[in-house]
């Protein structure tokens, strides 16, 4: 009765939220991440084409339908919407060494070392300290020719001026993790690096510990010369992107053509352990569970079919969703979940992540109702020691989960569902922030098999929920365009072209930005614009952002609003935009032949 009780609320019969419970487990969860964790899994690698295998080997083995690997080719030429597909990129030895001295990094032992987009080297040079090195005042009065720079960016960011225009033979980046409050806090981190795609400025670059940058720059500042011998055997290859997906069919002949999709992405640095070998492996274990329950009659099948999706993050979606857009049609709403196995050694949040203010649905209502369970439940048993539902995990914590309401935030595969191009619901289950995101120490050690436990419930139960909606549900709810008052260009009336489809900035390319400048246009200037502050004491500049602003004006662009109302409302949604920056953004669009006028 006191469980019938505490589940009245629920968007599910108690009997399947008892057995859906029980069932799930951390600990499986937690085995399948450890095999994943040992791969390297950048797009169109071997190592990734080894973690595709594992999902898909997991796939069969659950039951799941129509399991498969589709494949879709990416050479630098090809295009998927507005995504330029990167070449396939493997790496076979990587060595630094200080001559006559110790080795300083090695592919095999830390692939993480190795800047992602590396090219083959057999250099012997001196090394460079350039500091930051994305300016031209950093390399004055400096000869970096022919020698190795020590940066404290990203690869990416210098190499054009370091390589390109200073004729620097290579480089070594200290790059720190994304900024949190334990922000250089570790000095034994070492960060995942990004050698920029298509740069004509074709380099190697090497990773190293804050330690190690500081001690070099000690010896350095004293005049001392080092020497450095760099091997590499890497580079960017034709390949494919790799897409593994299954099903679990729908019973209900009218709605099984309808799908409500898991999400992940599989790719990342080895070991990516809550990124996001976390999240791969928590759809993993709802396919399993609710597969197993359906066989044995604990769980009816859901009316709609539930399909299990493991890409390349963003540029993996975005050529699925551009090159099979029948599935585009099929697909419903979306459970993406991208890190969401935080151990309180990360110091994550767990976050239920609203979508933004152009696409209004009551699916993120229904997996927040759920979440708010999960943290009654787990609060309880964490204050009392006891609880109906405690989800623990029996090697896991026993802490409360805590998860938050949180608001439209942009960075995973969401962003391309919630497009306009596609305009799919989406609700986004992540851990923010997490101090080892994106380096050496993010591995299986730091995942707790109860927050796996967790988020898999939560994932599982908002997927039967919104399988079994009735026939004539309205997925989103139409944003009224309220009429303000606009004069001149603000009374200007664009809508999307049928192509290309997808958001503008994908990994590792931004279609608008290159045919602005193939073109010879001028960049629009939100941006570089940094929006102000409302008080002393707001946090909108850390959290709207001009990528924000740019996403959503392009999103409630639909043949109805005027250039006025789409300020008006990215400006209630984000907080004051200036109209001309607004109108020379959607002129810019206009130029690449994104959007049109709407006559």
């Amino acid at each position: 009765m006191l469980l019938a009780l505490l589940l009245v609320a629920l968007p599910l019969p108690d009997a399947d939220v008892v057995n859906l419970a029980h069932e799930l487990s951390g600990e499986i969860a937690k085995r399948n991440l450890e095999g994943l964790a040992r791969f390297h899994r950048q797009r169109g690698s071997q190592g990734f084409d080894s973690a595709a295998q594992l999902v898909l080997d997991r796939a069969k083995a659950y039951g799941l339908r129509d399991a498969e690997v589709l494949r879709f080719p990416t050479d630098g030429k090809i295009f998927y919407g507005t995504q330029r597909s990167r070449p396939g990129w493997d790496a076979l030895l990587a060595e630094l060494w200080e001559v006559r001295g110790e080795k300083i990094a090695s592919w095999d032992a830390e692939p993480i070392s190795l800047a992602e987009d590396s090219e083959s080297a057999n250099v012997t040079a001196p090394l460079i300290d350039v500091g930051d090195g994305t300016r031209e005042t950093d390399y004055a009065g400096k000869d970096v020719k022919g020698k190795i720079v020590l940066v404290s960016a990203q690869p990416g960011e210098v190499q054009d001026l370091a390589v390109g225009k200073f004729g620097a033979a290579g480089i070594v980046s200290c790059a720190q993790n994304q900024k949190t409050a334990w922000w250089g806090e570790d000095e034994n981190l070492v960060r995942w690096g990004h050698l920029e795609t298509f740069s004509p400025n074709k380099t190697f670059a090497f990773m190293v510990s804050l330690k190690t940058a500081r001690r070099f720059r000690e010896r350095l500042s004293k005049g001392e010369t080092i020497r450095l011998q760099a091997t590499v055997k890497a580079g960017q290859h034709p390949s494919n992107y790799e897409v593994v997906t299954a099903t679990i069919p729908g019973s209900d002949p009218r709605l099984r053509n309808e799908e409500i999709a898991l999400s992940c992405h599989l790719d990342h640095q080895r070991p990516g352990a809550n990124d996001n070998a976390s999240g791969c492996v928590t759809i993993l274990e709802v396919a399993r569970t609710l597969r197993m329950l359906i066989d044995e009659k604990k769980l009816p099948r859901p009316a709609r079919t539930l399909r299990f999706i493991w890409p390349p993050e963003v540029e993996g979606t975005e050529t699925l969703l551009s090159a099979r857009p029948e599935l585009a049609q099929r697909i419903k709403a979306v459970i993406h979940l991208d890190m969401v196995g935080g151990g309180p050694t990360t110091k994550t949040v767990f976050h239920v992540t609203r979508g933004p203010a152009s696409l209004p649905s009551f699916v993120h209502e229904v997996a927040w109702q759920i979440a708010s369970f999960v943290n009654e439940q787990s609060y309880a048993f964490a204050a009392t020691g006891s609880a109906p539902l405690p989800f623990v995990a029996p090697t896991g914590g026993k802490e409360a989960l805590l998860a938050q309401d949180s608001p439209h935030s942009m960075g995973s595969d969401h962003d391309v569902y919630q497009d306009s191009s596609f305009r799919i619901p989406a609700v986004y289950l992540n851990d923010w922030p997490d101090r080892y995101i994106h380096t050496n120490f993010d591995s299986a050690a730091n995942i707790d098999p109860t927050k796996l436990l967790r988020a898999a419930f939560i994932a599982a139960a908002t997927a039967i929920a919104l399988a079994d909606e009735k026939p004539d549900v309205a997925w989103t709810t139409p944003m009224p365009a309220r009429t303000s008052r606009c004069e001149a260009a603000g009374c200007a009336v664009y809508r999307r072209r049928p192509s290309p489809k997808g958001p503008l900035a994908v990994f590792g390319y931004d279609y608008l930005t290159d045919h602005l400048k193939s073109a010879r246009l001028p960049l629009p200037k939100l941006l570089d614009w940094q929006p102000p502050r409302s008080t002393p004491f707001s946090l909108q500049p850390e959290f709207a952002t001009s990528e924000q602003y740019t996403y959503e004006i392009l999103n409630f662009v639909d043949g109805v609003r005027t250039a006025q109302s789409i300020r008006d409302a990215v400006s209630a949604e984000y907080g004051p935009i200036p109209l001309d920056l607004v109108l020379d953004y959607l002129r810019a669009l206009g130029s690449a032949g994104v959007i049109e006028p709407a006559h």
